[in-house]
């Protein structure tokens, strides 16, 4: 018999954390969209409602990616993020063994589909949080820079798959 490497992780620890980051990604489509709706239908689009100190809502339309980087883009917007949540899912099923990685997996694949959820059914992705000298922004945006920035912590962090 030959020696194993590492510990192994089950089937049923895979599919725990495909569980994890498909709960994950629920959650986050749920907050996201839910939060877009109330702001759309009680702000004006181009309209602003100061919340606390510097913070306000606004209702943006922003028809590009990250702060309107190829806005116009069309498909070209549509490919790029279908190629990119391919990407990770299929990182993701080569190494869900990785502590924690369905974490970053579920806030980025939650917050790239609540985007894309509004660009398919209105062309464009609502806006809503502003703070001054930043372009607006909404929960899907903070589900993908958090997921990112915790994604880069999970690999640089975790050298080696073990479970979690």
């Amino acid at each position: 018999m030959e020696a194993v490497e590492g510990p192994a992780v089950s089937t049923q620890a895979r599919g725990a954390r495909w569980a994890l980051a498909g709960l994950v990604v629920v959650l986050v489509l749920l907050v996201d969209q839910g939060t877009k709706a109330l702001v759309r239908s009680s702000i004006a689009p181009g309209g602003r409602n100061d919340v606390i100190g510097p913070l306000s809502f606004v209702d943006v339309h922003n028809r590009g990616v990250a702060f309107g980087f190829l806005g116009g883009g069309g498909a070209l917007v549509l490919v790029v993020t279908f190629a990119a949540l391919a990407l990770l899912l299929f990182y993701f099923a080569r190494n869900a063994d990785r502590p924690l990685l369905w974490l970053p997996t579920g806030l980025v694949l939650g917050g790239a589909l609540g985007n894309l959820v509004d660009r398919i059914h209105q062309g464009y992705v609502t806006d809503f949080i502003h703070v001054p000298h930043w372009p607006a922004f909404n929960v899907a945006d903070m589900c993908i820079t958090g997921g990112v920035v915790a994604l880069v912590l999970v690999l640089e962090l975790g050298a080696r798959p073990a479970a979690d």
